[in-house]
């Protein structure tokens, strides 16, 4: 298999508002995460990617851009962005952007000419569509609730928002629109940045005509229909051959809705536009029975149905594409509230369980901050405690408006999936405000970062950090870790997630006890296979204590 960098690698994800405030105004910023950065070092990761610095009046985190090539103030500025890049270059690390080109903020001064008239430079730079029958032009629901279309009495038309509607969408079929995007990509390429996080980058080419949907249209069935549309591979192939093939980069595009075929023909070893997806089939598990409900249940996912997913792109990919490997991220829940324990008494066996599952797998891992602690959902019980678009349009969606569900059924169900479980505030010490910041933190820290905390965990060496620390150094001591053949085992075992990897006469036997069970399981190693790393102080051989995780290395 080719060796290319991105291959070898192991990225950690920092959401800068939540990572380090550095001038205690509560939120993180750049300066902050210079602060951190030998702390990131130290868990031996080789990319940080970073969710969106750009300006932006923050309507969805971020993911709002009003000026792609400046800094949100509340981060700091251009110089402190330079400072951090050199920064992380100086310890070997590499950094990646978040690069969000599907959309951009109602506030862009593209959008904001748009909206005035028909015949303007920037007209089409978004997708307006005269009213029909005195409405939307058809039945598409955006991501955050609501209509996928929003009216400007200027243009007497709607626009097309498949998010939020301060989040128009850009009409990708427009080439001056295309330019500008790879105008912004050679902008930050030349600066030194190593690559990009595409967000959403599969919703770019919007299917001809913008048809209805049929049957009962829901957000996620909006967004299944719009994904992979008939340009997208042409699209793609422009970026890459006009910007991305002149730099040494690495890029993961953001693909809700796409199979590993699609992911293929988007990242194959062949192809010649992106090194790899993040898909969302395996967090995308465990849906409401009621389709009306989305994604919004508490019911956990039986892990028959994980493996089955995670096993499928592992053996669909393998020699043609490359999967990127993730339990979380700032869109996701905390993934040992979800995947695993975060009962005190399981929750730091079942972190390293979780993480050696992933780590031991083909592709590129992802860290999300404070998942090498064993950081977990926040468990909030009220709506006023949440600060998420998304989680609060829903809240009111479903609660008050449509009475489809009722309030603490509601909120049982925020707790589990809500997208702010994973951004409170880093959690460094035990001190005020975790360490944080010494001043009012822009959103509620977790009550347990008294317990589950940097300092506490640099400390203990059988602590989640270490045990994360030593997964990545497996990574890039043997190759079989990221370069071997996978062979799923037991697929239809509902406690147990085994298989096995296969490089060059060796084999790596993966085992790991998704229960708080001991159970028996005999895998037949070999009595002088070599134990590489486990969550136990000592090995029992068939028996798998509550959360259990452990890799052997053998010859064939």
């Amino acid at each position: 298999m080719k060796k290319q960098w991105f291959k070898d690698s192991v990225v950690y994800q920092i959401y800068p508002m939540s990572f380090q405030d550095s001038n205690n105004d509560g939120i993180g910023d750049l300066l902050g995460i210079v602060k951190r950065l030998d702390y990131v070092k130290k868990l031996g990761v080789d990319v940080i990617w970073l969710n969106p610095i750009y300006t932006s009046p923050n309507k969805d985190n971020g993911y709002d851009i009003a000026d792609y090539k400046n800094i949100n103030p509340e981060y700091g500025n251009m110089d402190d962005f330079d400072y951090l890049l050199a920064q992380i270059h100086k310890r070997d690390m590499k950094l990646i952007m978040d690069l969000v080109v599907n959309h951009t903020s109602e506030q862009h001064k593209w959008f904001q000419e748009s909206k005035k008239a028909k015949d303007n430079k920037y007209a089409d730079y978004y997708i307006w569509r005269d009213p029909v029958d005195g409405h939307e032009p058809n039945n598409w629901l955006a991501a955050f609730g609501g209509p996928a279309w929003t009216y400007v009495p200027e243009r007497g038309q709607y626009y097309l928002h498949l998010f939020a509607p301060g989040q128009p969408d850009l009409n990708w079929e427009n080439p001056k629109v295309r330019e500008a995007v790879f105008d912004v990509e050679r902008f930050w390429l030349d600066k030194g940045v190593d690559g990009f996080r595409m967000d959403v980058i599969n919703l770019i080419s919007k299917p001809a005509g913008l048809p209805d949907l049929s049957g009962t249209p829901t957000a996620e069935r909006t967004l299944g229909f719009v994904a992979d549309g008939p340009r997208l591979n042409e699209f793609l192939r422009q970026m890459h051959d006009e910007v991305l093939s002149h730099y040494d980069v690495m890029t993961v595009g953001e693909m809700p809705g796409s199979t590993p075929e699609d992911a293929i023909k988007y990242t194959g070893l062949d192809s010649h536009e992106l090194n790899m997806v993040f898909q969302f089939e395996h967090v995308g598990l465990g849906p409401n029975p009621d389709v009306r409900l989305g994604k919004w249940n508490d019911e956990p996912i039986k892990l028959t149905e994980l493996k089955s997913s995670l096993n499928r792109w592992q053996k669909a990919l393998d020699g043609k594409g490359w999967n990127s490997l993730y339990w979380n991220n700032h869109d996701q829940p905390r993934a040992v509230s979800r995947f695993g324990n975060d009962d005190p008494k399981y929750q730091v066996r079942s972190a390293k369980m979780l993480g050696t599952t992933l780590h031991m797998m083909q592709g590129t891992p992802y860290v999300y901050e404070g998942e090498e602690l064993g950081m977990t959902n926040c468990h909030f019980t009220d709506i006023e405690q949440y600060e998420d678009l998304e989680s609060i349009n829903f809240f009111h969606e479903l609660v008050d408006q449509r009475k489809l569900v009722d309030g603490p059924t509601m909120l049982k169900y925020l707790a589990v999936k809500s997208r702010d479980n994973a951004r409170t505030p880093m959690q460094w010490n035990a001190d005020q405000d975790a360490g944080f910041t010494k001043g009012t933190p822009w959103y509620s820290l977790n009550t347990n970062y008294k317990e589950i905390n940097a300092k506490n965990e640099l400390e203990d060496k059988n602590s989640v950090f270490y045990h994360y620390q030593k997964l990545i150094k497996l990574r890039h001591d043997f190759d079989i870790i990221r370069y071997g053949a996978f062979e799923e085992l037991d697929p239809q075992d509902e406690q147990v997630y085994a298989y096995q990897r296969h490089y060059n006469g060796k084999t790596l036997l993966v085992i790991s006890n998704f229960t708080d069970q001991t159970v028996t399981r005999n895998y037949n190693q070999p009595k002088n296979a070599e134990l590489l790393i486990n969550n136990y102080t000592d090995d029992k051989g068939a028996e798998l204590r509550p959360y259990e995780s452990k890799v052997y290395l053998f010859n064939d």
